[in-house]
């Protein structure tokens, strides 16, 4: 069962470094009466049609390492639907003992545990999908569910609770 926190960040610390460049959000492109140019590195991870909202992608591109962090990476999520498009950035922590992924969600820095190797649920599942795409880039895609006996092999043992934050952000004083 997935734990649900919220927390103030007051200081510099280490989360406060993965989520630099995160507060910004989601943005969001106009309605469109073609489809959105698609990024070339561009992985679909998922593809879902509807008959409410119609067909609906999610796929990650811009993986990029965080040069002062390694097993940091930094990617873009991408979620189309057949009327617009919206980015996010986030960060993915990749490292056997802290894995997660990091993004901003209504103005809120939102950090959610993983645990590579464990259950999978749906839940969790797009949490994984993106986590498995950026972390092991062969494996995007795939069934996070299959993939047990790979993440103990990477060193993960599938015992680690998983659970999310959501940190509030104080306004910053006017100069």
């Amino acid at each position: 069962m997935a734990m649900f926190r919220v927390k103030f960040l007051s200081k510099p610390g280490p989360l406060l470094g993965l989520v630099a460049g995160l507060v910004a959000g989601p943005l969001a492109a106009p309605l469109r009466a073609e489809p959105a140019p698609r990024p070339a590195d561009l992985r679909i991870l998922e593809e879902k049609t509807s008959m409410r909202a119609g067909t609906h992608w999610l796929g990650i591109y811009g993986r990029v390492q965080e040069p002062q962090q390694p097993g940091v990476w930094r990617v873009k999520i991408w979620r189309e639907w057949s009327d617009r498009v919206e980015l996010a950035s986030e960060s993915i922590d990749c490292r056997p003992a802290q894995a997660t992924r990091v993004g901003v969600a209504g103005g809120r820095v939102v950090v959610q545990t993983l645990n590579p190797g464990g259950a999978i649920t749906p839940a969790n599942r797009l949490d994984h999908l993106i986590w498995w795409a950026t972390c092991v880039p062969e494996q995007a895609g795939r069934d996070p569910a299959g993939l047990a006996a790979l993440a103990r092999r990477l060193g993960f043992d599938g015992q680690r609770q998983e659970h999310f934050e959501v940190l509030a952000i104080p306004p910053q004083p006017h100069p």
